[in-house]
């Protein structure tokens, strides 16, 4: 995308006063949740999982401080080639989600273990067509599967969680086939790490890191996986 220095301030301070006037789940504690009682059966090679849960920022780099995760990228999943750039995702008319790519090692973790991080501390899984000061259908909680395997154990996950009443509210994740994943632009990759300061970053997003080593310690990373791993960080 393409902004100007004046738009881009503006929604950069838009973001950051909706941040304090609508306080994020992401700055509380995390949900803990049982693990799955159904998960993925032992795979060799690397698998992909795609995810949306809000601002992909956070989702990513969560993912990227994940134990077996070999890359995670912030993209667009849910629409059409043509309007997978930032700003047309962001009228909320495209059918995308902001999401993440993840490949990860079924060796070192499993698609359940990622599930189970994904509805604990990634976002809130019961608000529906919002993440905390982000609104729109873009930062729905959605689960793009990529096998009748996934779309299986994360069904089955759903079903658990809810049947359990973890949450006080219903689980409104929509589970569907992944058809393509776009890559986002590159100032969108590693965003958390390389702005950890960033007012927006800072309120709604580090606490989830700092939740995965609390809930997850032994799936926790201190170093990220980067997308852009010889990039410098701030």
């Amino acid at each position: 995308m393409r902004r100007t220095a004046l738009a881009t301030l503006l929604a950069a301070t838009t973001a950051l006063t909706l941040a304090f006037m609508m306080p994020s789940r992401a700055a509380e504690e995390a949900v803990v949740i049982p693990a799955p009682a159904l998960d993925a059966a032992p795979a060799s090679g690397i698998q992909t999982a795609v995810l949306a849960g809000g601002c992909f920022w956070g989702v990513q780099g969560v993912f990227q401080h994940t134990a077996g995760v070999v890359n995670a990228v912030s993209g667009y999943a849910g629409g059409t080639k043509a309007t997978a750039d930032y700003q047309s995702v962001s009228s909320g008319r495209t059918g995308h989600a902001e999401a993440v790519e993840i490949k990860y090692d079924p060796k070192k973790i499993s698609y359940g273990k990622i599930l189970q991080i994904y509805f604990s501390v990634v976002h809130d899984p019961t608000q529906l067509n919002r993440q905390g000061p982000d609104v729109g259908p873009q930062y729905r909680s959605a689960i793009f599967t990529t096998s009748d395997e996934q779309k299986k154990v994360a069904e089955a996950y759903i079903a658990q969680l809810n049947g359990a009443k973890v949450f006080n509210k219903p689980i409104v994740t929509k589970l569907s086939a992944l058809e393509a994943f776009y890559p986002a632009e590159a100032y969108h990759q590693d965003y958390l790490t390389l702005h950890p300061n960033q007012p927006y970053i800072a309120y709604n997003d580090i606490p989830k890191v700092e939740n995965l080593k609390k809930l997850f310690a032994d799936n926790y990373i201190e170093k990220p996986t980067l997308v852009n791993a010889g990039k410098a960080t701030n």
